[in-house]
């Protein structure tokens, strides 16, 4: 399982994958969520700026991602 850090209380869901290079901008994120299965807490996400905090696990493509917070 991979771990992402996150600052602060939360990280909308669209700014999390341009900080790990999923994605490049922005606008590329509705496309990719029509393209790519991610589910947060085993609950598909289809929101463009879904709320991501640490604790929650993201899934993209078969492959989870636990959301940790920095200290």
């Amino acid at each position: 399982m991979k771990q992402w850090t996150i600052r602060g209380e939360y990280i909308q869901l669209d700014q999390l994958l341009k900080k790990y290079d999923v994605i490049s901008s922005g606008g590329q994120i509705g496309s990719f969520l029509a393209e790519n299965e991610v589910t947060l807490n085993g609950t598909p996400v289809h929101e463009k700026r879904k709320k991501i905090r640490p604790g929650d696990t993201l899934r993209r493509d078969g492959e989870d991602i636990q959301i940790l917070g920095e200290d």
